[in-house]
C-alpha cells in the first residue's frame, strides 16, 4: 500500500527561532502588532510505499528521527493517510 505522510518540523519551544524573532519585527513595522510568537519551521510531505499503516509509521519515524528533524533542536509531529 502507498501512504502519504504530512510532517512538521518545529524549533522546540524553549529555544531561540531567530527566524520567526525576526518576521515577528517585520510584521510589528507593517503595523500589525497583534500577531506575536511567531515561529518558524519546514513542512515536509513524503510517499511511502508499506505493508501496513504501523511500517509505514516506523519508516517515517525513522526518517524524522534519522535526517528531517534534529532532536536536539526541533520537534516533529506527522499525519499520516492511505494515498488514493
Amino acid at each position: 500500500m502507498k501512504y502519504t505522510a504530512e510532517i512538521d518540523v518545529m524549533p522546540l519551544k524553549a529555544l531561540l527561532d531567530p527566524q520567526g524573532k525576526a518576521v515577528s519585527h517585520g510584521l510589528k513595522n507593517m503595523g500589525l502588532s497583534e500577531i506575536e510568537n511567531v515561529r518558524i519551521g519546514k513542512h515536509i510531505t513524503l510517499e511511502i510505499e508499506a505493508a501496513s499503516v504501523e511500517v509505514a509509521k516506523t519508516k517515517v519515524e525513522d526518517a524524522c528521527k534519522k535526517l528531517l528533524s534534529n532532536p536536539i533542536m526541533e520537534s516533529f509531529h506527522y499525519s499520516l493517510e492511505e494515498s488514493k
